[in-house]
């Protein structure tokens, strides 16, 4: 798909823009990538290509010690100011095995393979903003969140949790998330710009 938008500075909002477009679902999606500091022209086709005045407009995070041999998609993609991490599991790092059937224990080790793609970025649990915790059985939600918990503690980002059936491995949880990184860390991380 290749969507149109136009992108207007915000008043309100120094050094951010706002964007309307034909597509009411793509404008959601450009928010995003909005927030993250890039400032394309008045006029910005669709989301295609891969290089602005700024640099690469995306940045493949994958440290060696999370990369599975034959996935096809990256731990973490960086775009502008925020990083993507695909969704983590509670697998030994580097392995398709799961920790322990038990869902406290893939949760922690979940959170721990998501940390390990945010350090290669420069970057740590402290910077993600929103989460969402997939669960194979919703009644494992107490088990998995008194362990989140323990990690987030008093400042824990926005998140959404839900059930379905089959994550992958056959693991209890799965999590998601989104970080906020800085221009400090703007050049870091393994991976390289596609």
């Amino acid at each position: 798909m290749h969507f149109n938008a136009r992108v207007t500075r915000c008043p309100a909002l120094p050094g951010r823009t706002i964007a309307s477009g034909r597509a009411a679902a793509f404008v959601a999606g450009a928010a995003l990538v909005l927030a993250a500091g890039c400032q394309p022209s008045s006029s910005t086709p669709g989301l295609g290509g891969n290089e602005t005045a700024r640099g690469p407009r995306r940045q493949v995070i994958a440290p060696d010690s999370q990369v599975v041999t034959g996935l096809p998609f990256a731990p973490a993609v960086r775009s502008g100011n925020l990083i993507f991490l695909s969704g983590a599991i509670g697998n030994k790092p580097g392995t398709r095995q799961l920790v322990s059937p038990d869902v406290g224990d893939q949760t922690r080790q979940a959170l721990q393979n998501l940390r390990s793609v945010l350090q290669a970025a420069d970057a740590d649990l402290g910077d993600i903003v929103k989460c969402t915790v997939f669960l194979a059985d919703i009644k494992d939600y107490d088990a998995m969140n008194r362990v989140y918990a323990t990690v987030f503690g008093g400042s824990p980002p926005a998140r959404s949790t839900v059930a379905g059936s089959g994550l992958a491995l056959g693991a209890k949880v799965e999590i998601e998330c989104i970080a906020a990184a800085t221009s400090s860390n703007s050049s870091s991380g393994s991976g390289s710009g596609e």
